[in-house]
């Protein structure tokens, strides 16, 4: 997903010029990449953001628990290789006394890789501080630099996602006029919190509520749900609370899936870690006016094997319950609990079969053949059933059973 964004910010320089990711959401993570001579390591070390890079820097690259030191040059960067393939890879280095960390990751067999740790401008953490102190005023907030609307569907369901950048572009804590609260739309379920998300964020059921008052800057929030899909299409309508200065989708391409809405202004299909996603832009959203996106050609199964099971179920648990509601006499016994046996047996039969066409376990014509012999089978159980109740005497009882 990550790959996914970088695409998605190239496609976005014609239509605005937005900050990249929050260089601490990369800070550590492994990136390969061939523009690096084979099995080598990039690291660079900056300090808040990309424009502040830290030369001279001690960088510690621990290969198999072995440690291999490297100071990095004008531009932040140490490089370390050629390197075993395969060795486990692990970046460290201590910045004013913050120790910055790496993911462990294998070393490539091709390629390079590139790392970014990111120290805490602390400089600028003691400006925002002292904004911070300032008394809040009414104001607006927009949703800019990064946020996205990312969507990932399955056969029966997506995953919906947003990324929200609150940003406030004033000098003091603002207080919107009207509280930052959005609804997720209807149909959505498990909407959560996201790892990351400002602690001004609270989601009660399907209601995100971000508490003022937003500090100079930007406050991140990042929520997701679930929507079932109807026929293979999946429709999403959301109004956000806040102006979208500029709006962003990312879609998993599943299938032959298509990314329509009449708020995207371009799009294109993007490869990012062996997945296809399509990467959209639009312009601006005002406060209050929803966002359409329909999401179509999904692939997905048809539901009438299920309803058709769960008719079939229904019609045995009524009669089921009604045979079971009746009398029965104590020497008719024993031959009515081994019809209603074979009834158990041939039904789960049945439902065995629908699920394994379902699953392309079985052709066509072999499961029509069986469905059709065991409903055959189902009808005369049924039919002794109801008349072993009607006709009492031994010789109906025994013609019933030939």
């Amino acid at each position: 997903m990550l790959c996914a964004f970088c695409a998605f910010s190239a496609l976005c320089g014609e239509l605005s010029a937005q900050p990249m990711l929050d260089p601490k959401q990369m800070s550590g993570i492994p990136r390969p990449v061939t523009d690096l001579p084979e099995r080598t390591i990039s690291v660079r070390v900056i300090r808040g953001d990309l424009s502040k890079n830290i030369p001279n820097q001690p960088v510690d690259l621990l290969v198999n628990g072995k440690a291999q030191t490297v100071k990095t040059d004008a531009n932040g960067r140490a490089e370390f290789g050629p390197l075993t393939p395969g060795a486990t890879i692990k970046a460290v280095t201590v910045v004013d006394g913050e120790s910055l960390e790496s993911q462990e990751f294998p070393s490539p067999s091709q390629g390079g890789v590139r790392l970014l740790l990111v120290a805490t401008d602390k400089e600028k953490e003691a400006r925002a501080a002292e904004e911070a102190k300032s008394p809040a005023v009414t104001g607006e907030v927009v949703l800019a630099g990064e946020t996205r609307l990312v969507i990932e569907p399955d056969e029966e369901t997506a995953r919906v996602y947003y990324l929200l950048d609150i940003t406030n572009n004033g000098g003091v804590p603002v207080n919107p006029a009207s509280p930052f609260e959005l609804e997720a739309p209807s149909g959505a379920v498990s909407m959560a919190l996201m790892e990351g998300s400002s602690p001004q964020a609270k989601v009660t059921g399907k209601r995100l509520r971000v508490a003022g008052p937003f500090p100079p800057g930007n406050t991140f929030v990042q929520i997701g749900y679930v929507v079932p899909l109807s026929g293979g299409v999946a429709d999403v309508t959301q109004t956000f609370p806040a102006t979208i200065d500029h709006l962003g989708v990312i879609v998993k391409k599943v299938g032959d899936a298509r990314l329509t809405s009449p708020q995207l202004e371009r799009q294109q299909e993007m490869p990012a870690s062996n997945q296809i996603y399509i990467a959209a832009a639009g312009g601006t959203v005002k406060a209050g006016q929803p966002v359409r996106l329909t999401i179509s050609d999904l692939p997905h199964h048809s539901a009438t094997p299920r309803w058709v099971a769960v008719g079939i179920a229904s019609v045995v648990l009524i009669l089921g319950g009604w045979f079971a509601s009746r009398p029965v006499q104590d020497a008719r016994g024993t031959e009515r609990r081994l019809l209603v046996a074979r009834r158990e047996k041939l039904f789960q039969d049945l439902l065995r079969l629908e699920a394994d066409h379902r699953r392309g376990k079985i052709d066509q014509a072999r499961f029509l053949a069986r469905r059709e012999e065991l409903l055959a089978a189902l009808e005369h159980v049924y039919g002794a059933l109801d008349s072993d109740y009607t006709n009492p005497d031994p010789a109906g009882r025994a013609g019933m059973a030939a």
